[in-house]
């Protein structure tokens, strides 16, 4: 009896797994068969995708050396503020604001009359002085030869060598007082006491000047050329460069805040006796010729720092540089036109381009542009352009 059920039972399962069979295999055919999957579209638009096209150029290798770049301040190497020496009535006013004067030249003039005056009263009683020096000594040597013959008193004596002695006495303060009253007529002319460049006239004809601490500005005149360009350099470019006796040597340039580069070169001409430990640096000062008078006091400027020797390095555009969290890297152009993940170490700029310190060799390919489109491994289109440092901001990594 069980042997008689079990074959139906049998034979139901055969038909059953034919039919599971059967579904399975047309479910296949529909899947591979059916263009209009999701999965093989996307298949199909990835292969049909064109390569990205980003501008490519090769890094630059050259012979370069090392600067360091400060911000600092223009200054004058003589700065005199004009004041004046003798009270008086200003009665000339002798330049132009902001002309250029030498030294010598006449800036203003106090009324000198009053002066004159005491220069002559002072002339006077230096001849009065005179004659009573000559008088009394006459006198002096008369009483010598007098006394040698026991001719005169020794009261009458004394009297006549003392007087002697006053009257040099007051021929000396007179002569004093005269040179006084002509140098006090001298500072009635004020001059230029260096050459340089004058700015206004704080004071003018018909004002009353006076002297001491309550003494007026006149004017303030600064030297023009050379001048001095102050900054303070840290702790590392001083022992690197600036420590040794030919400090002198050391290449500086300078550039304004309108210039891109830097335009004129000079030396350093003073390095500060310490180092200020809240800041941890030292301040210097270069000079700097300014024979055109473009560079004025007070001016901006760039300065850089250079020495050693020249060696080779390689060096690419800013805006190839891409950030990846705390890390820089490049994309590496591949002989196949695949952009590699490269990451570099910066150094200091040069002519506009950075220096990579380690991650590049020369004759490798970067992408200069269109680096947020390129991913590691994505076959791309280059185009070949020229290293530029026209876009000097890095592009972050997307």
């Amino acid at each position: 009896m069980s042997t008689q059920m079990s074959k139906p039972r049998k034979r139901k399962y055969a038909v059953l797994g034919a039919a599971l069979v059967l579904i399975g295999a047309a479910s296949l055919v529909a899947f591979h068969g059916h263009g209009d999957s999701p999965v093989n579209a996307a298949v199909a638009a990835a292969s049909a995708a064109p390569p990205t096209e980003v501008d490519v150029a090769a890094v630059v290798a050259k012979s370069i050396t090392d600067y360091q770049s400060y911000s600092g301040r223009l200054e004058a190497i003589d700065k005199v503020e004009i004041r004046p020496l003798v009270p008086g009535t200003i009665v000339a006013v002798h330049f132009k604001d902001g002309a250029m004067v030498k030294k010598g030249d006449p800036l203003f003039t106090i009324d000198p009359r009053p002066y004159v005056a005491e220069v002559d009263r002072a002339s006077a009683q230096l001849a009065a002085a005179q004659a009573r020096n000559g008088y009394t000594s006459t006198d002096a040597a008369r009483a010598d030869r007098l006394l040698a013959d026991n001719a005169i008193a020794k009261r009458d004596y004394d009297q006549a060598q003392n007087a002697a002695r006053e009257a040099q006495a007051n021929l000396k303060g007179a002569q004093a007082a005269l040179e006084t009253a002509r140098i006090n007529l001298g500072y009635t002319n004020i001059v230029a006491p260096v050459s340089g460049r004058v700015s206004r006239a704080e004071m003018t004809v018909g004002n009353i000047v006076s002297t001491g601490s309550s003494a007026p500005l006149l004017t303030t005149l600064v030297s023009v050329s050379p001048i001095y360009a102050s900054f303070d350099v840290d702790e590392q470019t001083y022992l690197r460069y600036l420590s040794r006796d030919s400090r002198t040597s050391v290449p500086v340039s300078l550039g304004l805040a309108n210039e891109d580069g830097y335009s004129r070169d000079g030396k350093v001409d003073s390095v500060d006796n310490r180092l200020d430990t809240g800041s941890g640096t030292i301040r210097v000062r270069a000079r700097f010729d300014n024979g055109d008078g473009a560079l004025l006091p007070g001016l901006y400027a760039r300065v850089k720092v250079g020495g050693g020797a020249p060696h080779a390095a390689v060096l690419v555009d800013d805006a190839a540089i891409g950030t990846d969290q705390d890390k820089k890297f490049v994309m590496i152009v591949d002989k196949d036109n695949r952009a590699q993940y490269r990451e570099v170490t910066l150094g200091t700029q040069s002519e506009g381009l950075r220096v990579i310190v380690k991650g590049l060799q020369p004759g490798e390919r970067i992408v200069v542009n269109g680096l947020q489109r390129v991913r590691p491994n994505d076959v791309i289109k280059p185009n070949a352009v020229a290293m530029s440092s026209t876009s000097p901001t890095p592009r972050n990594a997307s």
